[in-house]
């Protein structure tokens, strides 16, 4: 029937990836979460701390919500992060813990309302509850009693990593996984100079 591949609808979120060496550690931990714990579910996508909920797009109309998150991003202040330890959500989610910080509060709620007003956007929020940024480990498919041996251990491990924001990510569905399909710098111009910084701090 004409015009039906054209309504085709695919899921997008946006999102935080951090710089390679704490993306490696993280994932490093997502896989000692399947082997030891039989919770694979977030090897789906790449370590990450959600800014807004998984939506609906139209794919054809994909280069429109590129561009409106280029404009989103340009000219962004960048900021700090600091991952500390881990929490969880019972009885299901353990993550590593974001430290509270204004800047990225700021950006989550200036992305909701963007979202709302130039995308008609409005599933921001989980269950309507508070912004509670996170880097998930397992969630999903973690069994009860495999939680409970999770967090028992879990609670007790030490966790510390610091990166620069400068961008936030469009991540796609592809039918099996999340994949990055897009990074929106805040100051394009800046990237190499900011690239090497970043990276002989985080190695430091």
């Amino acid at each position: 029937m004409p015009g039906r591949s054209e309504e085709k609808l695919k899921q997008y979120f946006i999102a935080l990836v951090p710089p390679p060496p704490i993306a490696d550690d993280a994932l490093r931990l997502k896989n000692y979460f399947r082997e030891q714990y039989n919770s694979k579910a977030s090897l789906n996508s790449p370590p990450h701390i959600t800014l807004h909920m998984p939506f609906k797009w139209k794919e054809e109309k994909e280069n429109e919500l590129m561009l409106a998150f280029a404009k989103f991003a340009l000219g962004r202040p960048s900021f700090k992060i600091e991952l500390q330890d881990f929490s969880a959500f019972a009885p299901r989610v353990i993550f590593i813990d974001v430290q509270p910080n204004d800047a990225l509060t700021l950006l989550s709620k200036e992305l909701h309302r963007f979202c709302k007003r130039e995308l008609n956007l409005f599933n921001a929020a989980y269950k309507d509850l508070p912004f509670h940024p996170h880097m998930t480990l397992a969630f999903r498919d973690l069994k009860k009693p495999m939680f409970e041996k999770a967090w028992e251990e879990f609670q007790k491990r030490k966790f510390s990593a610091r990166f620069d924001v400068e961008s936030i990510v469009l991540l796609k569905h592809n039918g099996k996984i999340w994949e990055v399909l897009k990074e929106f710098l805040f100051d394009p111009s800046s990237l190499p100079k900011d690239e090497e910084a970043n990276s002989f701090e985080l190695h430091h």
